[in-house]
């Protein structure tokens, strides 16, 4: 099954200093349009000033409150990078550090390598002569972090949470989802045929003559539709059960006899596993079909494409150009290729993750900010076990069950309590891709450590500088790195109800995924084991089906409506997030009032216009269909407008009638 962490696309935030008095406003005033009417557009009533002042910068396929926080976060990650590179202190992490962006910085170097970089793993691809060479070479590119064919990983046992095993599932296309592969309307074949170009134009770059790149790309094409064809929609493998099957190494074979998995897992230096999870069995059995009725020759092709778009962004511009043209502009609307720092910056995180955020924790963190945010957990905590205790359509029995799960969340604030060790990782100065492709070594090799060993409960799935959260039903935890803990939507000791509108609801957004459509599958001790009662069962689907035909109504962009089944999680914990933030806030004014009245707006309404607020976001067409096609979170305007149409608190706090909710008939309310 895919990797079982649950994010929500929450707000980013940048260091900043704790506001001093309690009356200092968080939201925003100056960015709303006073003149909507939060009734029927509370959306444009929120933040209709800022999203006609903020259009989208040319290097971004959209921009909102989080990409706005975001480039500050850059800058202070740039100026922490920059000191590490110039250094002359010995500092193994620093040093690390700034060897690997200097090598990503080196333009010339880069650009005079070209492609040099790849030739050896291409005259490996070239030399394959049988299928057990063709399954080797698979294997040293998955080791490498490039996922020709399928996906392998370790994850936790879904149904045996205190062990890891090697998870396989399906993957090897080179377009976002199967069904830009599958999909008939005009859309999507244009997208087909830019793809084609693009197929070309690489292969071309490769050294191709035009007229063989033409035949490469139809080869690829025509192997990459076959494998959309066996794989599992985005719906399908929402539901955890559907993606467990455990089977032996016996098992493995007779599922697909045709592929070499000895060699596979010996060229990983690994034993055969006892126990795997093969999440999409069906999709197995058609790559054991075709890796003996494909020719060598068209596998070589495929393999040569997977491994240049995997490295192209790290190349000469030739190659990060052609990229950029088609995964960012044409899909994604974006009209820039963004700054070299910031690409490369990324690139330092997604490798040295924890060693950058320990320079970042130490210069730009706040330990207040934890203790606050802790607080702010705790009290969400409580008001979402007293909300379950009064729930009208689950037994008593199942809500003892909740409660148990409820407590056993385990919650990490900003860092990690040990940092990651890095001493194995060798990163020079001198190529970048090469550091690339060590970062990824170094990665899977402490994966594959996992095997037989203990559950590292300390371990963490995201970097402290990053600016999001998450939650993560094996370990049934939520996590909230340091990235996450900054102003200007988190700030210590300033208004209460704004406070609680965003980051309340963020934290309570967290919470609610152990009790969505997929969390509610696992127990309080990560296990995919049901705890509940058939009917109280029965009475969650409905009310999950209820949510999820609210969103199937949205219609943001053409004929393209919101998938209500592919985003059901992430809008149940959007609604429940909110409603028990909103708890909590009552909770809080009880024991610390706070001023009635800010700018003119109640303590209700700063809520919920702070909550509006950390959604707002200008996005192009592009990544608007792209998002509705692919992504579990709906578009950011209906991630506010769908909770407050079910909320009756929102409506009494702008004294709305009854036409700024849903009819009760209609309504959602679950957690």
């Amino acid at each position: 099954m895919p990797n079982p962490i649950r994010t929500a696309i929450t707000a980013l935030f940048i260091a900043g200093s704790a506001l001093s008095h309690a009356n200092s406003l968080v939201l925003e005033a100056a960015t709303m349009d006073r003149a909507a009417d939060p009734c029927s557009n509370f959306y444009q009533f929120a933040n209709g000033k800022w999203l006609a002042e903020h259009p989208i910068p040319a290097d971004r396929a959209s921009y909102g409150a989080y990409d706005e926080v975001a480039e500050k976060n850059l800058d202070a990650l740039k100026k922490i990078i920059e000191k590490a590179a110039q250094s002359t202190s010995p500092n193994p992490v620093a040093d690390k550090v700034g060897a690997f962006y200097l090598s990503g910085m080196d333009e010339t170097a880069i650009e005079a390598a070209g492609a040099q970089p790849l030739a050896e793993r291409l005259s490996q691809i070239a030399a394959i002569k049988t299928r057990q060479d063709l399954i080797r070479t698979i294997a040293q590119l998955h080791s490498e972090g490039i996922n020709p064919l399928f996906d392998f990983n370790i994850n936790q046992d879904a149904k045996n949470s205190l062990r890891y095993i090697v998870d396989l599932s399906q993957g090897g296309l080179g377009l976002p989802d199967r069904d830009y592969y599958l999909k008939t309307d005009s859309k999507n074949k244009t997208i087909r045929q830019q793809y084609k170009a693009h197929l070309v134009q690489v292969f071309v770059l490769l050294g191709d003559k035009p007229q063989q790149a033409e035949k490469n790309a139809i080869r690829i094409l025509r192997l990459e539709t076959g494998l959309a064809h066996a794989s599992m929609t985005k719906v399908e493998q929402r539901d955890p059960e559907a993606t467990y099957h455990l089977l032996s190494a016996k098992g493995l074979q007779k599922l697909s006899p045709n592929l070499a998995w000895r060699d596979y897992f010996e060229e990983l230096s690994i034993a055969v596993p006892h126990d795997m999870n093969i999440a999409q069995p069906k999709f197995f059995k058609h790559i054991n079909h075709i890796i003996n009725t494909v020719s060598l020759d068209d596998w070589k092709v495929y393999l040569r494409w997977h491994l240049v778009h995997n490295r192209a962004k790290y190349l000469s511009s030739a190659f990060v150009n052609a990229d950029f043209d088609f995964y960012s502009k044409t899909l994604s609307g974006a009209k820039e290729l963004r700054p070299r720092w910031k690409r490369v910056l990324k690139s330092v995180d997604q490798n040295l993750g924890e060693a950058l955020g320990e320079l970042y924790v130490a210069e730009y963190f706040s330990p207040a900010a934890k203790a606050e945010a802790l607080d702010m957990v705790s009290n969400i905590k409580y008001a979402m076990a007293e909300q379950i205790k009064t729930l009208d359509w689950m037994s008593y029995a199942t809500k003892q069950q909740a409660l148990k799960k409820l407590d056993k969340i385990a919650v990490k604030i900003a860092y990690p309590d040990t940092w990651r060790d890095y001493s194995t990782l060798q990163i020079s100065k001198e190529s970048y891709v090469s550091n690339i492709k060590h970062g990824h070594e170094f990665e899977f090799k402490r994966q594959l450590a996992k095997l037989g060993k203990e559950i590292d409960r300390n371990e963490w799935g995201m970097t402290p500088s990053t600016v999001n959260a998450y939650y993560n039903p094996s370990m049934n935890e939520i996590v909230f790195p340091a990235g996450i803990l900054q102003a200007p939507l988190f700030h210590i000791g300033a208004d209460t109800a704004s406070n609680y509108g965003n980051t309340g609801a963020t934290i309570g957004h967290e919470l609610t995924h152990a009790f969505d459509d997929e969390g509610s599958q696992f127990d309080g001790d990560g296990n995919l084991k049901s705890w509940w009662s058939s009917d109280d069962k029965k009475n969650f689907a409905i009310r999950v089906s209820k949510i999820a035909k609210q969103f199937d109504e949205f219609n943001p962009i053409d004929e393209l409506h919101i998938n209500g089944k592919l985003t059901a999680g992430e809008n149940i914990a959007d609604l429940g997030g909110l409603k028990i933030a909103f708890i909590a806030l009552q909770k809080s004014l009880a024991s610390k009032p706070q001023p009635e009245k800010i700018d003119g707006l109640t303590q209700e309404q700063r809520f919920f216009i702070a909550n509006a607020q950390s959604f707002r976001n200008n996005v192009r067409n592009e990544a608007l269909r792209m998002q509705i096609l692919t992504d579990p979170h709906s578009p950011d305007k209906y991630r506010v407008l769908a909770p407050t149409a079910n909320m009756p608190e929102f409506a009494a706090a702008f004294s709305c009638d009854k036409a700024a909710l849903r009819s009760e008939d209609k309504r959602v309310n679950i957690w």
